[in-house]
């Protein structure tokens, strides 16, 4: 659930080595390397491993500097023409995000790519681009700022767009951006990534959402397979200025989440006042398993991380699928 994990019982059990911190996680490294070694593995498989490390370890390391940058990633698609609305759309919410310091991660590609990219300017864009026999072509200045990184797999890619944002703007586009949309939906649906703001964007009187929002709200959910809840995920919107007022608005109040043990902490700029804490039990609390939502001190884990001590918090017993009904609740607290 969100950015964060649930520590393991063992873990726990000893303090962390402020020294060198993550000398777990490298041990553990090591051992599934030389277990890799070990296993009945073709030269394929063996290639597709070397090829997924080195791709996420060269693009994680080439966004380390810039880890406590906002950044927004912009889907949408490498067909759409500088003359198209969509491509003026998508060059202005460039320009705009990178006026209030927000970095702008794109697949690197031409169209709606190029033009949010060339919108923020190299040194607010980063290319997460991916090597295809066709189309593709890296957004230009991105490669001497060495904001450029180029991927074989899609999956890897993917990692990468969702895993370094704080929001996501889809735009108009094919099979390439429904993919990545409907991904993106599904880890915050299951709780696989953070929530984050999801905004459908296009000029308006568009409809390229139409048909996909309609076949959302009148087969799948009337069908049980998507709770109506869930629909708060993501906003529509028509206008730049309603895009970036709903990713800005989304860290108003609200900062990050993280689990600890069987708990959900909110981590927050305020806390609600007694009256909004007491509704926000009421309204709330078909999503807890037990107990209530109430303020808390951080917890030791986080305080031996030294993970944003200095925020106020939430705690919640929270039953770890109702996405939507929380993202609501964050709403609600960054009305505050």
């Amino acid at each position: 659930m969100t950015e964060t994990h649930k520590p393991d019982t063992q873990a726990q059990e000893h303090s962390v080595d402020l020294r060198n911190p993550n000398r777990d996680l490298k041990l553990a490294l090591i051992n599934e390397l030389e277990a890799t070694l070990d296993a009945d593995m073709d030269r394929l498989d063996l290639k597709m491993i070397t090829s997924a490390v080195r791709e996420l370890r060269e693009a994680f390391t080439t966004f380390a500097p810039y880890r406590r940058r906002q950044k927004v990633t912009v889907f949408g698609s490498a067909r759409i023409e500088p003359t198209d609305p969509r491509y003026r759309l998508a060059n202005q919410l460039g320009a705009e995000l990178a006026n209030r310091d927000w970095l702008v991660i794109t697949g690197g590609g031409p169209g709606l790519m190029e033009a949010a990219t060339a919108g923020a300017g190299p040194d607010h864009a980063f290319g997460v681009n991916i090597r295809l026999p066709h189309e593709q072509e890296p957004a230009t200045g991105l490669d001497a700022a060495g904001h450029l990184i180029e991927m074989k797999y899609f999956f890897t890619r993917k990692v990468l767009m969702i895993k370094e944002s704080s929001a996501f703007i889809s735009m108009p586009g094919g099979l390439g951006t429904l993919d990545e949309t409907f991904e993106l939906l599904t880890l915050m649906q299951t709780g696989k990534t953070q929530l984050a703001p999801l905004v459908l964007l296009e000029p308006p009187g568009g409809d390229y959402f139409d048909p996909l929002i309609a076949f959302i709200t009148d087969v799948l959910v009337p069908g049980g397979l998507v709770s109506k809840a869930d629909l708060a995920l993501f906003r529509r919107c028509g206008t730049v200025d309603e895009a970036i007022d709903e990713v800005i608005g989304f860290y108003h109040n609200f900062h990050s989440a993280r689990i600890v043990g069987k708990k959900l902490i909110l981590r927050l700029q305020r806390l609600p006042d007694a009256t909004l804490l007491n509704e926000l039990n009421q309204d709330f609390g078909d999503i807890l398993r037990s107990g209530s939502i109430e303020s808390s001190p951080p917890t030791a884990w986080e305080v031996r991380e030294g993970d944003h001590v200095d925020l106020k918090r939430l705690t919640l017993d929270f039953d770890q699928h109702s996405l939507g009904r929380l993202r609501t609740m964050i709403d609600r607290l960054n009305q505050i």
